[in-house]
């Protein structure tokens, strides 16, 4: 099993989106959440722990590696996908997306031609998760990424179109999203909000 966890909440009280930008680590709340994560992955049979290089993923992996008496990974396909808005406010009815000098940006939603294309976030997701499933042959691993690359992939290996609403993903933070393999096939997806006790856990099966 790849546990796909996505980083706590950070801190950004100037609300830009951050991207990967460095200097953007947790808040204590998402101190707080990686602890609860660790606490959540206590009884389980993690032999790898392996993180995108951003400040915050690599913080969110810190207690678990350290529960599990193991070091982190760093894995640069788990990274943040890129964006053109980076640093810039970029809520709807503020910010970037009401300047005209942006709107050439916007013009393909389904690629998409404002950051990184879908297809390659995929591909380099899943690339990244194969590596981690190897090393932790017959146990499971860790892999701390960000809401876009986990949900793209969710979304890939499902048969789902890539494009979607941003507002329906089903990745909060510190979810985990969690690849089930038969051998070197996958065959389950599982998805928890350990920081979220009330929250239902989902289970797919993809075959």
């Amino acid at each position: 099993m790849v546990h796909l966890l996505r980083h706590g909440e950070v801190f950004n009280p100037s609300g830009v989106l951050y991207g990967r930008l460095a200097g953007f680590g947790l808040s204590d709340r998402g101190r707080e959440q990686a602890e609860l994560v660790a606490g959540a992955l206590a009884g389980t049979d993690l032999t790898a722990v392996v993180a995108s290089p951003l400040q915050r993923a690599q913080e969110t992996a810190g207690p678990i590696a350290t529960a599990h008496d193991l070091a982190i990974l760093t894995e640069e396909r788990l990274i943040e996908a890129g964006n053109r808005f980076e640093g810039e406010k970029v809520g709807v009815g503020d910010g970037a997306l009401r300047s005209p000098r942006h709107w050439a940006k916007l013009r393909d939603p389904f690629t998409p031609s404002w950051g990184e294309p879908y297809l390659q976030i995929a591909h380099r997701m899943l690339g990244a998760v194969h590596r981690a499933r190897a090393l932790a042959h017959g146990h499971e691993a860790l892999c701390v990424s960000h809401q876009l690359p986990i949900w793209t992939l969710r979304r890939f290996v499902t048969g789902q179109r890539l494009w979607h609403d941003p507002r329906r993903r089903q990745c909060a933070l510190a979810s985990l999203t969690s690849f089930v393999f038969t051998g070197t096939e996958l065959t389950q997806l599982h998805y928890t909000e350990p920081t979220s006790p009330g929250t239902p856990p989902s289970r797919t099966k993809l075959w």
